[in-house]
């Protein structure tokens, strides 16, 4: 029986790199791909169709999960509060209302985020569970996770929905993890170092190749969670029709933070390159994975040298520009 699986937010790092994962791995030959496009197109496949429209429209949405048997929603945006409600409330509403109606529906799978339990924002004296309460940070995309759990957890409750979230923390691709410690226009992330050293510095730190040790509101190296595309495309097809997965919370991250002094040490030591302590307000974290690898037998590929290596590594081809949609 061939099996569908729409995905949403297609277009984006994590839905094309699915995709690719799903389409190329034998075990799924028996899946044909749907992705919801808004704005950007996908190249063509012969398992992958194409709807074109908004999630925050039923009928686009209803006729995207016509015949569906799987959903996996990527779809969101950052803190733009004039589309976040749609996407994250609305949108999400007519995926599960039109998954509950469906005769072909299977499971719902959903992308998390760490937003909703405040990752480095708040104090964490503990390492990060399933368990542990949403606490998000201030604004609306944080709120918008949160939201995005809650409405999948009442569609257990009320209608016994298959289902689960796989929550990750900020996702890393191809050179992600290098500009992420840039002092230039050129950032990946959502700390722009030169507003906290000043444009003459940061320029001083761009020619002698600095890169910033990133310190807690105490002045330690911070301890970041983050999770490669790789490693997160591999725990989605680990869930895919998995029985202990059906009505689960998992996080899906690196088995430990990355810290920033091991970090600045490790490029110091491979790469010659220097560092600068910057203390910030924000202040360490530990995702815990264990449940992921426990349940699912799902293992990340990705440590802090690999991260890190993989990003130096990467050598951009001149049809694929750095392109930020949102930051991380």
């Amino acid at each position: 029986m061939t099996s569908r699986i729409l995905v949403t937010g297609a277009t984006g790092k994590v839905g094309q790199t699915f995709i690719g994962r799903l389409l190329d791995d034998p075990k799924f030959d028996g899946f044909i791909v749907r992705a919801l496009c808004h704005n950007r197109k996908l190249e063509t496949h012969a398992r992958l169709e194409v709807v074109s429209g908004s999630i925050a429209n039923r009928e686009v949405v209803n006729a995207a999960l016509d015949g569906v048997t799987h959903v996996l929603h990527l779809a969101t945006v950052k803190d733009t509060p004039d589309e976040i409600m749609d996407v994250a409330v609305k949108g999400m509403f007519w995926l599960l209302e039109a998954c509950r109606e469906s005769p072909t529906f299977k499971q719902f799978i959903l992308i998390g985020g760490d937003a909703g339990v405040g990752h480095c924002v708040y104090p964490q004296p503990i390492p990060v569970t399933e368990t542990q309460k949403h606490t998000p940070y201030p604004g609306c995309y944080a709120l918008s996770k949160v939201l995005e759990e809650v409405m999948l957890e009442q569609y257990y409750i009320q209608y016994d929905l298959n289902g689960c979230c796989l929550r990750a923390p900020w996702i890393m691709e191809k050179d992600d993890f290098k500009y992420q410690l840039s002092f230039g226009d050129d950032i990946f992330g959502g700390i722009i170092w030169r507003d906290y050293v000043g444009a003459e510095k940061a320029d001083e730190y761009i020619k002698s190749g600095t890169i910033p040790m990133m310190q807690d509101a105490e002045g330690r190296p911070l301890q970041r969670n983050f999770v490669h595309v790789e490693d997160l495309a591999t725990a989605i097809l680990c869930a895919i029709d998995h029985p202990k997965a059906r009505q689960q919370l998992f996080n899906v991250c690196m088995d430990e933070p990355v810290d920033y002094g091991a970090l600045a040490a490790y490029l110091e030591k491979n790469y010659g390159l220097p560092s600068v302590g910057i203390r910030t307000q924000f202040h360490s974290t530990w995702l815990d994975n264990t449940k992921a690898k426990f349940l699912l037998g799902w293992r990340p590929e990705y440590d802090l040298a690999k991260m890190i290596d993989s990003a130096w590594g990467y050598r951009r081809a001149e049809n694929d520009p750095r392109k930020v949609w949102y930051p991380g």
